[in-house]
């Protein structure tokens, strides 16, 4: 589905992201994992068309699309659902999930899309004609989530989703990102919670200062010695 080669990002002279590869399945949740500043995000946004790479190849289903603006990676079918939820207080629940839509061409009818996209975010419904700075945290991430679902994307990439939420508003957006993932969604996840995202996943990557240091099968990866010590909390005395 998603092929990054080569990938650079760079902010002035300071280099984000450099020589990045990475590749997601199809139906495949990928983990992006490492501590805060190592890439991550500027990973995820060069792919959504945010950030403009200095260097490498993105193909979205073979077509290369690096350095396309956000608007076509959109209309191509890569949806991004940004750290923070930046939903727009401002605009009713409805009118939020109707923007999430603005990129896509012959679709099902709108309400028929919300009422799809409902079916996943139950708890949404009842919200639907009330504004989006009423929702609490957990419920602006479901809308966040829902708003990129409604661009019926082949790609999703979430940027930190759990980010400030209470424990058990957390546990609900990883059981709807695991339904997701059951309905054969295809996501690049950025998530502090490594043990939460490693679980998720079906293969990880591990970022330090821009690069790549570790990838493999996710479920390898939490028990790597190294990588539990750094980013579980865990010694390497205690069983995985």
């Amino acid at each position: 589905m998603l092929e990054v080669r080569g990938l650079a990002v760079a902010y002035g002279r300071i280099g984000a992201v450099v020589n990045v590869d990475l590749d997601v399945a199809a139906g495949e949740i990928a983990a992006l994992v490492g501590a805060n500043g190592a890439g991550k995000s500027s990973i995820l946004k060069a792919i959504a068309g945010l950030e403009r790479p200095t260097a490498g190849s993105i193909r979205l289903l073979g077509k290369e699309i690096a350095g396309w603006p956000a608007h076509r990676a959109l209309a191509e079918g890569i949806a991004y659902v940004p750290e923070g939820r930046m939903i727009v207080g401002t605009l009713t629940v409805r009118d939020n999930l109707r923007l999430g839509a603005f990129a896509r061409t012959g679709a099902a009818p709108l309400a028929a899309e919300i009422e799809r996209v409902l079916a996943v975010f139950p708890d949404l419904r009842a919200r639907l004609d009330e504004p989006g700075a009423s929702l609490s945290g957990g419920q602006a991430q479901m809308l966040a989530l829902a708003r990129g679902l409604m661009a019926a994307p082949k790609l999703i990439l979430l940027d930190e989703p759990a980010l400030g939420l209470a424990p058990v508003m957390a546990r609900q957006v990883f059981a709807l990102i695991r339904r997701l993932k059951a309905e054969g969604a295809t996501i690049l996840l950025v998530e502090q919670n490594v043990a939460e995202a490693l679980a998720l996943a079906g293969r990880a990557y591990v970022l330090e200062g821009g690069r790549i240091v570790k990838a493999g099968e996710a479920s390898l990866l939490a028990r790597d010695p190294g990588l539990r010590e750094a980013y579980l909390g865990l010694s390497r005395d205690d069983e995985p």
